[in-house]
């Protein structure tokens, strides 16, 4: 009887067990549930097709890390038709320090990754913005030294223009050399060069060459670059500086009064607690100046720069009606001619390797399926999270 007893207390462990590891794999599974249906269920367009209805290219980041990956290549090139390396030609990717020390002038010389990138892009016939000439980071130290040489003290102002001109115009030079100057269409030629409050941001560019090296740096991209690429400033942060911007492309010109510039970029790094109609307010004051605006690294993080809202499916039903929104409110000043935009490039289209992960900002999640992130940019309102609104 004891034995019988035993058996059937062993028994019932055994099923208990069993039914604790069917709920913990129930649970690990559900960590990864996604309530939307797979994009091909839901509609036949790639988001290109939704934007190209306004006249908009579409665009995401692109690494050697994704074209590399067929799944993600894949989607990329279903989905999108326009792209920027995300690092790979920053003033740190395409400077050869030992050629310009040979030579004694700032050599431009593509890297593996730059050379891939672009070439992937030639091939599945994507439109190129190149991202970017003047910057205050990813830009290396050596090139404001004489010599090549950090131990040794500036250059002078007037080596230090010759420098710019030849990282503007050797990057030119170089993509033709290479065939792929045809596939760009836009170029950040300054980025970041402005701070909130409206002073200019202090750099190594400013402090040898002055406040008139925003000036030359358009100057010398107008003198090189083909008439068939547009020439943009581009910042973050837009919606706090847009009298600013506004008052800086006025000053944009040449010895005629011709403008050198041909847009501004706006960053778009936003975040689905910020307020969309203070963003629209600056968009439109941007829009005054007559030139062309491109949303150009845009994710929308879940909560706020100081506080990360977990990727629950509430949270990420407001991110895909933040989305709705602003893709609606730019449709529809596009579409009345009020705006001239015409790309928006996202910084990336997965959570899994988006550089502002922790936010869960794209519009696909790790495993590549779709967010209501990824509905609402297509203005497809039924699944982008407006159910409990």
């Amino acid at each position: 009887m004891r034995q019988t007893i035993t058996r059937h207390r062993a028994s019932i462990k055994r099923v208990f067990v069993m039914a604790m590891c069917a709920c913990m794999l129930l649970c690990s599974g559900c960590a990864k549930f996604n309530p939307l249906p797979p994009q091909e269920k839901v509609t036949d367009k790639a988001i290109k097709d939704v934007f190209a209805e306004h006249g908009v290219k579409v665009g995401t980041c692109l690494s050697n890390q994704v074209i590399s990956n067929t799944p993600m290549s894949g989607l990329v090139s279903t989905q999108f038709n326009s792209c920027t390396c995300e690092n790979a030609m920053k003033p740190d990717a395409i400077l050869n320090w030992q050629e310009s020390v040979a030579q004694g002038k700032l050599v431009v010389e593509l890297g593996y990754e730059a050379r891939r990138v672009l070439e992937w892009a030639k091939v599945h016939q994507f439109a190129m913005r190149g991202h970017t000439f003047i910057w205050y980071s990813q830009t290396p130290n050596w090139i404001f030294h004489q010599g090549f040489d950090t131990s040794k003290p500036f250059v002078s102002r007037d080596e230090m223009l010759e420098r710019m001109e030849q990282l503007i115009s050797g990057t030119f030079a170089e993509l033709e050399r290479l065939g792929f100057l045809e596939i760009f269409y836009a170029y950040d030629v300054v980025n970041e060069a402005w701070n909130e409050d409206g002073t200019m941001r202090n750099n190594n560019w400013r402090q040898v060459i002055g406040d008139d090296y925003l000036w030359y740096a358009f100057y010398y991209a107008d003198k090189y670059a083909p008439d068939y690429i547009d020439l943009y400033y581009n910042d973050y942060n837009e919606q706090y500086k847009a009298d600013t911007l506004v008052a800086f492309v006025d000053t944009l010109v040449d010895e005629d009064g011709r403008s050198l510039i041909d847009g501004i970029g706006l960053q778009g790094h936003l975040f689905t607690s910020d307020d969309l109609d203070a963003y629209f307010e600056a968009v439109d004051t941007l829009a005054t100046t007559g030139l062309k605006l491109q949303l150009t690294e845009i994710d929308a993080g879940l909560g706020s720069y100081q506080r990360a809202l977990t990727s629950s499916d509430a949270n990420l039903m407001m991110q895909g009606r933040f989305y709705y929104k602003l893709i609606n409110g730019l449709f529809e000043r596009i579409d009345a001619g009020t705006l001239n935009m015409d790309s928006i490039t996202f910084w990336g289209f997965s959570d899994g390797i988006s550089w502002r992960k922790e936010y869960s900002p794209q519009l696909y999640n790790a495993d590549l399926d779709p967010k209501y992130a990824l509905y609402g940019v297509m203005q497809i309102r039924d699944y982008a999270g407006f159910d409990e609104e």
